[in-house]
C-alpha cells in the first residue's frame, strides 16, 4: 500500500482513473493537490485506490473491483464514515466491513447525471453570476453558500463558475463548479432552507451550466438517490442520469 503520493504520482494516478462522471472530483482534487491518496499497486496500474478529499474527509471515494483490495486500503484511512465505490463491488466490501468492525452498514445510491444538450435556461431577478468583484460578497456568507472545491474563495471565482441568489445584498442560494477536469464539470448547488421553493438554484444552476458548455465541457450533476428535489432541477435543465455508484455509511 502506498499514501501521501508526490505530485507526479497524484497525475499518473489522475490519469488512470480516467475523465469520466464518476471520476471528475477525485480527478480534480489530486491533480490540485486537494487530497491525500492511497494506493495499491503503482499508479499507472492500481489494484485499489482510494482518494480522500481535504474538503469532505469522512466521505473518501474508492476506486477498484476487488473489495478485499479496498477494504485493506480503508483500514489506513483517518476519519471515515462512509466510503464511495462502484455498484460492483459494495455490497462484498459492505459484508467486509460488517464482518471486520462488527458493525452494521447501510448503503445510499449515488446518482451521475450529465447534459449532453444545450442546458434550459431559467431566469430569476434576484440570481446573477459572481465574477471576482463579488468576492467580498462571496467571502461573508454562510460556509454552505461560499462553494467549494478549488481550495479559496477567490480561486473558485477566477477558475470555476458561480451564480447565486442575491436577497437584501446576501447570498441565499448558490450554483457553483465544485471540480473541472478536461471534459467535464460538476455542478454544486445549496440554498437557505427559508428560501427554497423559489427557484433560485435552477436559475442559478442553468447559468453554471451554460458557462460550462460555452467552455467545451460537459456539466454533471450528481445526487442522492432520494433527493427528489435536486432530481427534478436536474430535469428541468435537462440533464439524464448516465451511471450510479454506491456510498456505504457504516452504522
Amino acid at each position: 500500500m502506498r499514501e501521501d503520493l508526490d505530485q507526479k504520482e497524484r497525475m499518473a494516478l489522475a490519469d488512470a482513473l480516467g475523465d469520466t462522471p464518476e471520476t471528475t472530483i477525485a480527478v480534480h482534487r489530486l491533480r490540485n493537490g486537494f487530497c491525500r491518496a492511497y494506493i495499491a499497486g503503482n499508479p499507472e496500474h492500481f489494484r485499489g485506490a482510494i482518494v480522500q478529499e481535504d474538503f469532505c474527509a469522512d466521505e473518501p471515494a474508492g476506486f477498484g473491483s476487488d473489495p478485499e483490495v479496498l477494504w485493506d486500503l480503508l483500514k489506513s484511512v483517518e476519519g471515515w464514515g462512509c466510503v464511495n465505490v462502484s455498484s460492483e463491488c459494495a455490497e462484498s466490501l459492505g459484508q467486509i466491513i460488517e464482518r471486520e468492525t462488527g458493525h452494521r452498514v447501510k448503503y445510499y445510491g449515488d446518482v451521475y447525471h450529465v447534459l449532453s444538450k444545450p442546458v434550459v435556461g431559467f431566469q430569476n431577478a434576484a440570481v446573477r453570476q459572481l465574477t471576482l468583484d463579488d468576492l467580498d460578497l462571496l467571502e461573508s456568507s454562510p460556509e454552505e453558500l461560499r462553494g467549494c472545491g478549488f481550495g479559496s474563495t477567490r480561486r473558485l471565482l477566477e477558475e470555476g463558475f458561480v451564480a447565486c441568489g442575491i436577497v437584501a445584498s446576501k447570498v441565499v442560494a448558490i450554483a457553483h463548479t465544485s471540480a473541472r477536469t478536461d471534459r467535464y464539470a460538476d455542478i454544486g448547488v445549496h440554498t437557505m432552507e427559508e428560501w427554497r421553493r423559489r427557484g433560485f438554484v435552477t436559475a442559478a444552476a442553468s447559468i453554471v451550466a451554460r458557462q460550462i458548455q460555452a467552455a467545451n465541457q460537459t456539466p454533471i450533476w450528481s445526487t442522492g438517490e432520494d433527493n427528489f428535489a435536486s432530481f427534478r432541477v436536474a430535469q428541468k435543465l435537462g440533464f439524464t442520469e448516465v451511471s450510479r455508484r454506491v456510498y456505504i455509511i457504516k452504522d
